[in-house]
Order: C-alpha cells, then sequence, then structure tokens
C-alpha cells in the first residue's frame, strides 16, 4: 500500500528542492483545492504552508495532478480486473504497490481487453495444455505430443500447427509477464544504445540531420536537445532509430537470458529444450523489444520534452522580467525595404501619439527625407529612445538612427535594437484591432515595438508566448503542456511585479492571480465609465468581482497616487491592520516610516505577530514598507553593435564584439552580434570553468563580449566564445558537436534580465 499522495509529493519535494514536510503539502492542496492561484499561495500563504515558495507550488500542483490521475486510473483497473473474476488478494495488492502509470499498466496488461490474438485463438483450440506440459517437462518430445492436439475442425491441421499455437500461448504470457517487464525494460535503460541511420536516399534532403546519420549513444545519457533532433529526423522520414543492445560471445542478448532464467528454460539438450529456447528468442524479438523500445524512446521523448519546456520556461522568465525603459517617449521602427519602414510614436504611458511610413532604403532610397520627418517627430512629441526592430533591413534601420542622432544631437536620442518577435502575430489579433482600431495592421507592429522597450512585460503579455520563441525544439514537444508551463511563467512574473490597475492593458490585468480575461474586461470598462480606482476597496464595485476574486487579486494591483500609499505596494489589504499596528506602537505616521530603512532595521518582526498573521508575513511587510512597490527588475542598460560589422562576411575569426544573448539551451548560448543571425556560445566556450548547465553562465538579455572562432557563410553559422583568451585555430582543430536546432532560433531582445531565485528554484523543482 502507497502512502498518501501528500507524503509521495513531500518526498518528491524534499529531493528536489529540500526538505518539504506532509502537513506542507496538505495545506498548499487544501488551498489550491479552494481555489487560490500559486502566486496567491506563495506570497500571501507562508504561514498556512510553511513558505513554500512559487517554484515547489508548481511542481507540487504538477505531481499533485499526476497522482490524482494514478489514482483514478488505478480504480479503474482494479474495477475491471475484480469484474473478470480475476483479481486475487496478490494482484490487488500489487495493484495498489503501483507508483506509477508504467508499473499499474505492466500488472494490468495479461487482463486488458484487446482484440483477439494468435494466442486467444490457439487456447480456443484446446493448446493450452500442450504448451503447459512442455514448459512442466522440457523432457517430453514437441513433435510426439503435438499430434494428439491435432484436430482439423479447430483448424489445428498438424503438429507444427500445434506447436506454432502452444508458442504462441506461451510468448503471450512471457511478454505479459510484469515482473520481468519491469526488469529488462530497467536493462535496456541502463545498458542499450540509442542508434540511429540515415535513410536511403535521404542524405541530401536531410543534411541538416548529417550528424545523426550514423550515431549511438548511451540511451539514459542523451541530453534532451539531442533526443529531440533525433526524433525530429525520424519524424521526417530522415533517420530511423533502434535501440543497440550488445549481444553475448554466443549471440544471445542479456535480455533473452532475463526471459528464460524468469520461466526456468535452460538448454541441456532434453527434447523440449530447442523449442523452449526458440519460444524465448522469439518472446524477445517480437513481443517484448518491441513493445520496449516503443515505450523507451517515449520515455526519453518525455524526459526530453520536459527539459525542453524548462528551458523554454527560463528564457521567457528571464526575457519577461527583461529591464523597462520605463515612462519615456518612443519612437518605434519597424524596418522594411520595399514596403518602408512603419513608424509610431508612443507617449510615456505608452499611447499612440503619431505614425508614418517612411522610405529610406531601396528601392526609393529617402534617406534624407526620412531622418527630416524622424527628426520633426522627435521633437514635436519629445521622444529620447528609438526602438529598432531587430528583423529584415535592422542593421540599415540602425544606420538610419545613427544618422539622425549625428544630425540632430540636440535631441539627446538613444537607439535600442529590440526582439520584434511575436509582433506581427499581435498586430494581427483580436487584441490589436481592439486596442488599436484605427490603425493598419501594419502601423501595429511599430507600436508593439516601442511599447515592448518601454516595458517588456506588459507587451509581451499580448502575445502567445510560443510565439515569442525562446524554446528549444518547441514545436517537437506537447503543446498542451507546453501552454500550460509558460501560462505559469507568464502568471508568476505579472504577479512578481505587479500591476497599475489604472494603467493596465486587459491583456497585463488578465494574467493577475484571480482574474480572468472577462473580469480583466470588467475592470477596464469600470475604469473608463467611472475613472479611475482611487483604493483598491473600489475595486469590489466591479461586477462579478467577488470577495474571494478580490483575495487573490488585491495584494498584486497597484493604485498609483491614491490616498493610502498601501494601495502601491505589495502588502495585502488584509494585512493593513499590522501595518497600524506598527504606527500606533512606534508613534509615527505613514509618510515618516516608508522608506526609513534605519527605522525598519531596528523593529523587531516578531512584536507584531498574531494569530493570523505570522513571522514570515510580518517581515514581507516590513520589507515592503522600506522599499514599497518596488520593482523586481533590474535597470535598463543597452548593448552596442560594433559599426561596420552588418552581414555574416562582415566577421573575421578573432573579432571580439558586443552582444545580447537571445536564447540559452542545454547546449549553449545564442547571441546576437548584430549581422542578422545569432551565434552560438557552445557550453564548452561559456566559462573556463566546467559548465554543466548553461543558464548558471548567462540569461537570456544578458549583454556578454565574445570573440569570433568560426564563421561558416554557406550554413550560415558562427562559432562563439566567452573565453577572450581562447584561439580561433585552437577550435578548428577540435570542433565540438553542434547540437544547435535544425531551424535557427529567432533574435531577441538586447535588453538585459535578472537571474532571480525563482528562475533557479524553478529550474531545480523541474528537475525530477
Amino acid at each position: 500500500m502507497l502512502p498518501p499522495i501528500s507524503h509521495r509529493i513531500a518526498t518528491e519535494l524534499s529531493q528536489a528542492t529540500g526538505t518539504v514536510h506532509p502537513k506542507q503539502v496538505e495545506a498548499a492542496i487544501a488551498l489550491l483545492d479552494e481555489g487560490a492561484t500559486v502566486p496567491f499561495v506563495a506570497r500571501y500563504r507562508k504561514e498556512v504552508t510553511g513558505g513554500l515558495d512559487d517554484a515547489q507550488l508548481r511542481l507540487l500542483d504538477e505531481r499533485l495532478g499526476y497522482l490524482r490521475e494514478l489514482e483514478e486510473r488505478r480504480a479503474a483497473v482494479i474495477k475491471a480486473v475484480d469484474e473478470q473474476g480475476k483479481l486475487s488478494d496478490e494482484l490487488k495488492k500489487d495493484l495498489l504497490a503501483a507508483d506509477t502509470k508504467t508499473r499499474l499498466e505492466d500488472l494490468y496488461l495479461p487482463y486488458k481487453k484487446k482484440r483477439r490474438t494468435r494466442a486467444q485463438i490457439a487456447r480456443e483450440a484446446g493448446l493450452e495444455p500442450l504448451a503447459r506440459a512442455l514448459l512442466a517437462d522440457p523432457a517430453l518430445d514437441p513433435e510426439a505430443i503435438a499430434v494428439g492436439y491435432v484436430d482439423a475442425s479447430k483448424e489445428v491441421a498438424d503438429a507444427k500447427a500445434a506447436l506454432d499455437g502452444a508458442r504462441q500461448i506461451l510468448m503471450e504470457e512471457f511478454a505479459e509477464d510484469a515482473e520481468l517487464a519491469g526488469q529488462v525494460r530497467d536493462h535496456l535503460w541502463d545498458a542499450a544504445k540509442l542508434k540511429s541511420e540515415v535513410v536511403a536516399g535521404k542524405e541530401n534532403e536531410g543534411a541538416k540531420f548529417s550528424d545523426y546519420f550514423a550515431f549511438d549513444e548511451d540511451l539514459k545519457k542523451i541530453p534532451s536537445h539531442r533526443a529531440l533532433a533525433l526524433l525530429r529526423g525520424r519524424n521526417e522520414g530522415v533517420l530511423s532509430l533502434n535501440l543497440d543492445i550488445e549481444a553475448d560471445a554466443d549471440g544471445r542478448t542479456r535480455p533473452e537470458r532475463m526471459v528464460a532464467a524468469r520461466f526456468g528454460i535452460k538448454d541441456l539438450g532434453r527434447a523440449a529444450d530447442r523449442w523452449l529456447n526458440d519460444t524465448v528468442r522469439l518472446t524477445w524479438r517480437v513481443k517484448l523489444l518491441t513493445r520496449l523500445e516503443t515505450e523507451l524512446v517515449t520515455r526519453i521523448r518525455e524526459a526530453a520534452e520536459e527539459e525542453a519546456i524548462a528551458v523554454f520556461a527560463r528564457n521567457l522568465h528571464d526575457l519577461l522580467l527583461a529591464a523597462p525603459a520605463g515612462p519615456r517617449a518612443t519612437l518605434g521602427l519597424d524596418p522594411g525595404l520595399r514596403t518602408g519602414v512603419k513608424v509610431a510614436v508612443v507617449d510615456r504611458t505608452g499611447k499612440v501619439v503619431d505614425t508614418a511610413t517612411v522610405y529610406p532604403h531601396v528601392p526609393r532610397n529617402e534617406w534624407d527625407r526620412t531622418i527630416a520627418i524622424l527628426a520633426a517627430l522627435c521633437s514635436k512629441h519629445g521622444v529620447d529612445l528609438i526602438a529598432i526592430g531587430n528583423g529584415t533591413a535592422s542593421r540599415e534601420t540602425d544606420k538610419l538612427a545613427a544618422e539622425l542622432m549625428k544630425k540632430h544631437a540636440d535631441l539627446h536620442l538613444t537607439k535600442i535594437m529590440v526582439s520584434e518577435a511575436g509582433a506581427s502575430v499581435y498586430s494581427a489579433s483580436e487584441l490589436a484591432s481592439n486596442e488599436l482600431p484605427e490603425l493598419d495592421v501594419s502601423l501595429r507592429g511599430a507600436v508593439s515595438i516601442a511599447r515592448r522597450l518601454q516595458d517588456p512585460l506588459a507587451e509581451l503579455v499580448k502575445i502567445d508566448p510560443k510565439s515569442i520563441g525562446v524554446g528549444q525544439y518547441q514545436h517537437d514537444v506537447s503543446q498542451l503542456r507546453l501552454a500550460r508551463s509558460l501560462d505559469a511563467v507568464v502568471e508568476d512574473c505579472v504577479n512578481a511585479v505587479g500591476v497599475d490597475v489604472n494603467t493596465a492593458s486587459p491583456a497585463l490585468l488578465a494574467r493577475v492571480s484571480g482574474l480572468s480575461a472577462t473580469l480583466a474586461a470588467s475592470i477596464v470598462a469600470h475604469r473608463d465609465a467611472h475613472g479611475a480606482f482611487a483604493d483598491r476597496a473600489a475595486l469590489k464595485a466591479v461586477p462579478r468581482l467577488g470577495d474571494k476574486t478580490f483575495e487573490q487579486a488585491a495584494g498584486f494591483l497597484r493604485i498609483n497616487g491614491g490616498a493610502n500609499p498601501l494601495d502601491a505596494s505589495a502588502v495585502h489589504p488584509e494585512a493593513y491592520p499590522v501595518v497600524e499596528r506598527i504606527l500606533a506602537r512606534t508613534g509615527k505616521g505613514m509618510a515618516d516610516v516608508l522608506g526609513d530603512s534605519a527605522f525598519l532595521k531596528r523593529l523587531n518582526a516578531g512584536d507584531f505577530v498574531d494569530d493570523r498573521f505570522g513571522l514570515p508575513t510580518v517581515r514581507d511587510i516590513i520589507s515592503e514598507l522600506d522599499k514599497p512597490g518596488r520593482d523586481p527588475r533590474p535597470e535598463f542598460k543597452t548593448a552596442n553593435f560594433q559599426e561596420g560589422v552588418e552581414e555574416l562576411k562582415d566577421l573575421r575569426e578573432g573579432m571580439i564584439l558586443e552582444g545580447v544573448v537571445t536564447n540559452v539551451t542545454n547546449f549553449g548560448a545564442f547571441v546576437d552580434i548584430g549581422v542578422h543571425q545569432d551565434g552560438l556560445v557552445h557550453i564548452s566556450a561559456l566559462s573556463d570553468r566546467f559548465v554543466k548547465d548553461p543558464h548558471q553562465v548567462v540569461k537570456a538579455g544578458d549583454v556578454v563580449k565574445v570573440k569570433v572562432m568560426q564563421v561558416d557563410l554557406q550554413r550560415k553559422r558562427v562559432g562563439l566564445s566567452m573565453r577572450l583568451n581562447d584561439d580561433p585555430r585552437d577550435a578548428k582543430a577540435e570542433r565540438p558537436r553542434d547540437d544547435r536546432p535544425a531551424r535557427p532560433p529567432q533574435p531577441r531582445p538586447t535588453t538585459p534580465t535578472p537571474g532571480g531565485s525563482m528562475a533557479d528554484a524553478f529550474a531545480r523543482a523541474r528537475k525530477r
């Protein structure tokens, strides 16, 4: 009998993230079942859960779903076997002890309803006694004893047919033995290799998979990115995948010997020994190998998907928490050649105040006229930031902005290259149509580019996270699991930063704890009809925003400039009495306390604990009073691309350039150095020390210096190193395996992002 679900989850969490007790898990499950969100529980119910953080709670929630599904399936299996009258005490005990879905299905396999098999046909023909006799007494002569089972009316024409039927019965019995299947599966995982070969005639078509045309690696050691590459190659019909299992000197594999040992089959020269050993060999090759090979490749795929999703989640977290430029008037440029450069000016609040389309590049070459138009727009609207999309013609447009800045130095402009990933998706979306109904689709992209420089989080939440594309092999993983994971990351990031309820878009509000898209729209409608919310309590006037929703959301919603300064902080309204006790006991006013670090450090948090608010909450409140409404994101800064390095052909081995990390994978980091193609810093070139996980060294958005090690113009690949003393000549002598995705990643934003303890904890929690 297995321990309760809460105990199992506590054990798993302890192994992944540190000691966790079953009571903590039980408390968290109760809160989640009541409708509480992970951000709310992590932030405002620390006393209840014993301080479980959001990464632990996410893992808890995921495992809770799996284990509840397991229990539902267990009940269904026990019922199905019982209805067949075959539920022995021993089988029931085994079923109740099955701790994974795989083990449960192994036990259920012999009783599972299936299509009429050859073994069933043989049993119906009365051949089971023949099978039992030969297995029990190998001294019997198979041919002689089989003659007695010949029966034309049962389609057993001769002794050979009788023996074939008896073999099918034993093969099915052997293959459906749960203990044997588990032992063989474990052995294969530990000892087998996965081998790939190119499908004949696919060499040219599948050139991007050339690294895997003749490849093998230990099954359990294949990293996630390589596993997904192999599986993609198979799915595209370029590669064939098979298990490579070492055979003994006599040509028998270890799994064959395991089958024989399980059923006491030996080769002692007796009459039936050869027949029985042939049955073992066929059981292995026809039944077990086929089934277990599929299962193990599925296991690799699922593990690779899980890791790929975790990588995507970490990168998305970093991008969403990228440093915001802040409330500054911004000129957004969406580059283009023939169709022109789309221009949008947004004021410090993100409101569109002007638009234009200019044609500085070929074929119209209206360079000087464009500079004049842009200068006039910047002067008119007090622009001090230029956001340039990093797509087609981005470097040409970057040159344009540089000349604008040089000719009009009095404007004090700063230019930044910004990722336009997902901008086209947003431009054509219903959300964009509602937000910017008066603008043409082509101009909405420029607006998005400008706004994502001002506040990446507020703008990127409007785009399906999968369209931001900072993962590895994101199209090869379960899209449902990917979406669920990425949605959780977006929710955590939005609530970590907090949302100004009087300026936020419906898309941003919808990501706040407890709020849905419908409620977010209601909040905006109420705001439009009645004006800005004066305080958090005013939110209760929004239709369908009840007490439970208010409890979940209020702490993450900000009222800036309101009558109560606490409404602009992360202090939950339910905890305002704690602040009032602090003020009453110290004799100070709110204005005196806020931001007074020296005073707040002298407070003893334990003095303000009561039956409802424990030490963790009081400490959080004091910390928030020190820096009310603080933004956890880093300070804004930019990277500078080297002049004259604009295309791959401009690169020279040995160049040291500044760039921006656009994507971090398990095999290294991609860096935008301004040549329209990200370069790869292989994991071996990230640091002078050994690096197990690239995320420990860099994160998406980091500004880094790199040395150009290799340039492959034909394949459009650039090898980089963050070890600036590396010699490109040494790199040529020994090239690491290039495990980059077959489809090159899209360029990413140039604004830096924090590592963050949440990202690290989430990564640790995901690796179990």
